[in-house]
């Protein structure tokens, strides 16, 4: 790899890990239920791209496998929490 591409994504996975921060932040923080589940969805999507970028630059294939495990996850629990917050209740 070329020395911009290393600076490259070692500036992205800085950047990355500093909108984690941010999403934890909004998830601590955050007033009501639904800013906490926007944080969350924030940091499971950071986590996903943060192992993309962490597997181009390990050049290794079990990166990109946990990160989809991770976006598959990440988006059925938004789905059931966002269905308990409208109903009350995940399985009817």
């Amino acid at each position: 790899m070329t020395d911009v591409l290393i600076w490259s994504i070692f500036l992205a996975q800085i950047l990355m890990v500093l909108a984690m921060g941010c999403a934890v932040f909004r998830i601590l923080r955050g007033p009501r239920a639904q800013d906490r589940v926007v944080g969350l969805d924030a940091l499971y999507v950071n986590a996903t791209m943060l192992l993309l970028v962490f597997g181009m630059r390990t050049t290794s294939t079990l990166y990109f496998e946990a990160a989809l495990i991770i976006a598959l996850l990440g988006f059925v629990s938004t789905a059931a929490i966002a269905k308990f917050l409208m109903r009350g209740e995940v399985i009817e």
